[in-house]
């Protein structure tokens, strides 16, 4: 027997079955595709400073490249020229359209389309952007999260155009559209949006760094920034077998389904031969990034199967978080070209891996000099120690506030299994620079000097710190990789703007209390006082460091030993921006305003809540128009069968009575279980105290949820494949 369901299943994996790979031609200007280099067409979509560069003074641009650490504003003269040059720019490629894209507090993009067609004081069509309009836009803001900072009658927001990040036109099917990167505030400056506190962030860093490196004496310094390289993991399923999946629909994730005989344990997927279809999925990807100058390197098959990784080459970190926008628009609008839908949950599936967004992050000067990295003379390492020991401090201190900027309620699922770090943020330094922080702090009646002889690091000489060569450390949240930090607890749904706001802000403002103890000890600091900063500073907060495996339960015993932070749930996460240590630093280094983070925890907070009981609440309609309906028709044919073939001979196997009684109950488990849910939702919904019921969702929902998907699982082992009617894990982790 099969139901109407079940076979809308079997078609669906029918057709999944027997795609075909997609085929697309590479194409730009006339130059034919066969010979058509990345080279020649990256970034032909975008109008960056290198376009800017054709149509404007030197001294203009200059001003433009300077945006993102300069605290002058841009003058409507300059803006008429760029809005000028954009225009006639957009409109020879095609674009009819304009819009402010900007990152609502949402995790998403946003975006209001404005034609650059008007009419001119006398009724005459004309084609028209002015400076005025690149400058600011204002969409309905009303609608957006703000955690409290506006109500919701009050409508007007600002788009304000980011001069430091390129103009792209995304493309369609119906023509391009001019995307103008822009920031969201509210009426009265506030901010509703990831970008504003991450540029603050990256100019109060510039601030503190370019003042750090004064002291240590490079005088010549003019501007720093914060770099960053985000590898994006995400997970692909065939579309008919998505469709058919409500919760993979409403919710990014499987809330039911039985682990299949084989999932990764073989190890084979990793690194392995990609499948045409999914190659034809990246590259096209990839062909799509390239036209819009995102940096694409590295793509490859990641550990569990139907996982896939993209990562790009270091940029600026404010372009950087763009970028990773426009990735993970791209790979969700091309897979749906291939048939494919992209998961960007951070758990879509049980049993298997999740998927992260390592986000490797450093400093570098104006000049290219990478501050994480160890130099061949003296200057160099004392400069690479002296913002080593400033990020362990800023790790150390502020450890709270960089769990709660990757806090979200599919990371909780993530954090602390087998392929991402635990919910503890500590440091990996690897061998090597372990040896040269426990050198340095272990006095044994050692001098300073005679210390840094030891290690090679005698300033009468040059110096030796050799770059780290340690192999990487999965199950570390914050590890030094050689010249970096890769942040690895960040989720992979997640924007990074809010983790490179708070690491680049908590950094910031541990660079502004060693700047300050340096000034005190001496206006004119020689290389003894700052090597005594640095040990200083390192013996205070070396407790964050770890190099051990942060899965072992004896690490989280030591961590609660050190006095380290284990914040599980999501709620717990984000308490700390109530707390007087996150605000006052947030407000001291000029990127939040006391309210904006009230406003913050608001939204988070809010945005918890929904998403778990968008959970609960299709959990509870798959089991009640899925489940229980294919048991009770499962009993009832076995029912059926028991009760003829007792009138036929006169009794029934004892295996096909013990099959009815197991399904039987399983079913009536189920129902019970299905009931305990509605209740479970129905006081949820009572609840008007957000803290209070985040607290009661992340201390029931998740048991219960898993109770009743234990149940499920059983049953769907049970019950004739005829009347099932989900696509199952193998279905949807193989048919591809």
């Amino acid at each position: 027997m099969t139901t109407t369901r079940a076979v809308a299943r079997f078609d669906a994996l029918k057709t999944a079955g027997s795609r075909s790979t997609r085929k697309f031609t590479k194409s730009y200007g006339n130059l034919p595709s066969s010979n058509l280099k990345t080279s020649e067409y990256f970034g032909c979509n975008t109008f960056g400073f290198e376009q800017m560069e054709k149509k404007l003074t030197a001294s203009d641009v200059a001003v433009l490249r300077e945006y993102a650490t300069s605290d002058k504003p841009l003058t409507l003269e300059l803006a008429n020229k760029v809005a000028d040059s954009v225009r006639e720019w957009a409109q020879a490629r095609g674009a009819t359209h304009y819009c402010h894209w900007f990152q609502p507090q949402t995790g998403a993009t946003a975006e209001k389309h404005d034609a650059f067609f008007s009419l001119d004081r006398k009724g005459n069509p004309v084609e028209r952007f002015t400076g005025k309009e690149l400058i600011q836009s204002e969409p309905d803001a009303s609608s957006f999260p703000s955690g409290g900072v506006r109500a919701t009658f009050e409508a007007r927001g600002y788009t304000a155009w980011d001069a430091s990040s390129p103009m792209f036109l995304m493309e369609s099917e119906n023509g391009l559209t001019l995307c103008i990167p822009s920031l969201f505030i509210s009426y009265n400056g506030d901010a509703l949006d990831e970008k504003t506190p991450l540029l603050r962030s990256i100019s109060a860093l510039n601030k503190s760094s370019v003042e750090a490196l004064k002291l240590l004496g490079h005088q010549d310094t003019k501007h720093v920034i914060a770099t960053a390289g985000p590898e994006q993991e995400y997970f692909v399923v065939d579309e008919a077998l998505y469709n058919l999946r409500p919760d993979l629909m409403l919710a990014g994730r499987t809330l039911l389904g039985r682990n299949p005989p084989r999932g990764q344990q073989l190890e084979d997927h990793y690194f392995g031969s990609i499948k045409p279809r999914i190659l034809a999925f990246m590259t096209e990807v990839e062909h799509e990034l390239y036209k819009l100058g995102v940096p694409c390197k590295t793509r490859h098959n990641e550990v569990a199967p139907s996982q896939c990784e993209m990562a790009p080459i270091f940029e600026n970190a404010n372009v950087a978080a763009d970028h990773n926008q426009l990735v993970v628009e791209v790979l969700r609008t091309v897979a749906r070209r291939h048939n494919l839908v992209a998961l960007f949950h951070e758990k879509p599936y049980a049993g298997i891996n999740g998927s992260g967004k390592h986000v490797n992050w450093s400093v570098a000067d104006n000049v290219g000099h990478n501050l994480l990295e160890p130099g061949d003379n003296p200057f160099d390492n004392i400069r690479f120690l002296y913002f080593l020991a400033a990020t362990i401090k800023a790790v150390n201190t502020h450890a709270r506030l960089l769990r709660m900027s990757i806090a979200s309620a599919g990371n909780d699922f993530r954090l602390g299994a087998n392929e991402a770090p635990p919910a503890i943020i500590s440091c990996f330094l690897g061998d090597t620079l372990t040896e040269v922080v426990t050198k340095l702090t272990s006095a044994g009646g050692q001098s300073l000097s005679e210390r840094a002889k030891q290690i090679n690091l005698d300033l009468a000489r040059v110096p030796v710190i050799a770059r780290d060569n340690t192999d990487r450390n999965r199950t570390s949240p914050f590890a030094f990789t050689g010249n970096k930090f890769e942040f690895r607890a960040v989720g992979a749904s997640a924007s990074i703007s809010p983790s490179l706001t708070y690491l680049n802000a908590a950094v910031a403002d541990s660079l502004n209390e060693m700047n300050d103890t340096l000034r005190k000890s001496n206006p004119k600091p020689s290389n003894e006082d700052i090597l005594k900063v640095i040990v200083d500073t390192l013996n205070e907060h070396k407790r964050v460091c770890f190099d051990g495996n942060g899965y072992g339960a004896e690490w989280h015993a030591e961590a609660e030993r050190r006095g380290l932070p284990n914040l599980r749930t999501t709620p717990d996460a984000l308490k700390p921006l109530k707390e007087p240590l996150a605000k006052t630093m947030l407000e001291k280094v000029g990127v939040h305003k006391g309210h904006e983070v009230d406003a913050r925890y608001n939204v988070k907070l809010e945005r918890y809540i929904k998403v778990r009981m968008i959970e609960l609440e299709t959990l509870h309609e798959m089991i009640s128009n899925e489940v229980i309906p294919a048991a009770v028709s499962h009993v009832s044919v076995v029912a059926k069968s028991v009760t003829n073939l007792k009138m036929a001979i006169g009794k029934a196997p004892e295996a096909l009575d013990a099959q009815l009684k197991t399904a039987a109950d399983l079913t009536g488990q189920l129902n019970e279980m299905k009931d305990k849910l509605g209740r479970f939702i129905d006081e949820c919904s009572k609840i008007h105290d957000e803290p209070k019921l985040a607290d009661k969702i992340a201390l029931e929902s998740i048991t219960l949820m898993d109770s009743v998907r234990k149940v499920s699982d059983e049953l769907e082992l049970h019950i004739d494949d005829g009347l099932w009617s989900l696509p199952k894990y193998r279905e949807l982790l193989y048919v591809l």
